[in-house]
């Protein structure tokens, strides 16, 4: 299990091992940046992929930089998959980040979770 999907909460409780929490919930399989990875800046593109189809209009991207500044960011639904986030976080300059994200699974229950990542 990677870190990033250790990180994840449902309803404010960690998801740990449970199989109902992990079976119920939109778990994240997949994404870019992936944790810890060095990208190119400026423009870097965002995807994140779950295990299930998600609500965009509740699910949220916000970057956190390395002077604690938080934006959000603008969130689509990939139109090949419905259960992939996209967004470009634009002019991102070197240092490092962090992505918090949050989504509303189909099924209702709301979890969410951090990718760190730099950009060089």
């Amino acid at each position: 299990m990677s870190s990033v999907i250790r990180k994840g909460v449902c309803a404010g409780l960690p998801i740990t091992g449970f199989a109902v929490i992990a079976f119920a919930h939109a778990i994240l399989v997949k994404s870019i940046p992936a944790p810890n990875e060095v990208v190119t800046g400026p423009n870097v593109p965002v995807a994140l992929s779950f295990n299930s189809r998600v609500d965009q209009a509740r699910s949220i991207l916000s970057l956190e930089s390395g002077d604690h500044g938080t934006s959000r960011l603008k969130v689509d639904i990939d139109p090949s998959s419905p259960s992939r986030l996209i967004a470009r976080i634009p002019k991102a300059g070197a240092g490092s980040y962090k992505l918090r994200w949050q989504v509303l699974s189909v099924d209702g229950h709301i979890t969410r979770g951090e990718i760190p990542f730099q950009v060089k």
